[in-house]
């Protein structure tokens, strides 16, 4: 995201391909899509929205979905899903979105820990904020640093093994390579049974403490309404829900 390129794993044309038949299980989706009703969001804008899944998901529901994303490889995935011509989708950063009057922003999954440097947080929570109308919501997770949620972040509890249609059976796991401080550092490894072919990504991602976050939205004119915990990794992550105030 801002001031940051796109890891080679949302890219790479190859990796890209296979990013979601490697992790097929999206049920992080499923508190999303329910927030959205919840606040009864018709206009969404979906921050850091990958191959697609999240912005198909809402404009299935008949919401009016705007999707960016700076890795043209994930966009071009993205594009050839059934319904992608329902979903406005711009390549960029948040900066690269126009004010649009959206009911809701949202940035699931890394989205929000892997826009890493402080100049790049503050202006995707400025853009994001331009973008809100007033009233508007923005929702992201983070995982809670004190669960070390890294120290599992190696090949023995990350491999997977899968037949992917079209391409063949692809190796992947994660090692861990680096913590300092709150940004942590893994490598991502993809090999093709095809051909051989070793492919790697790195990956840096910011653990950010609760109160941080909290500081942050403050500065950038948010009004935290909750903080919720995540269903599909419950007591591990924070789940941010905040709102562009009215007045």
């Amino acid at each position: 995201m801002a001031d940051a390129h796109a890891d080679a794993h949302f890219e790479h044309p190859r990796l890209a391909a296979v990013y979601d038949p490697l992790d097929p299980d999206r049920s992080d989706l499923d508190a999303y899509a329910a927030i959205a009703a919840e606040l009864r969001a018709r206009r969404v804008l979906d921050v850091g929205c990958g191959t697609g899944t999240f912005a198909l998901l809402l404009a299935g529901r008949g919401l009016d979905v705007t999707g960016v994303d700076p890795a043209a490889a994930s966009l071009d995935v993205a594009r050839a899903k059934p319904g992608a011509d329902r979903v406005r989708w711009i390549h960029g950063d948040a900066t690269a979105v126009p004010p649009i009057s959206a009911d809701l922003a949202t940035m699931t999954a890394n989205v929000a820990q892997a826009i890493a440097g402080p100049d790049g947080w503050s202006a995707t929570l400025d853009a994001v904020h331009a973008a809100l109308r007033p009233g508007g919501h923005l929702v992201f997770e983070t995982r809670d640093p004190a669960r070390r949620a890294w120290l599992g972040w190696n090949r023995e509890e990350t491999y997977v093994r899968a037949d992917v249609p079209g391409v063949g059976v692809v190796e992947h796991w994660v090692d861990l390579l680096d913590v300092s401080g709150p940004l942590v550092t893994f490598r991502g490894t993809y090999v093709f049974a095809s051909d051989g072919q070793v492919l790697t990504s790195d990956s840096t991602l910011r653990f950010r403490e609760r109160d941080e976050v909290t500081a942050d939205l403050a500065a950038h004119g948010y009004t935290l309404k909750d903080v919720r915990d995540a269903p599909d990794r419950p007591g591990r992550e924070f789940v941010f829900l905040a709102e562009r105030p009215t007045t």
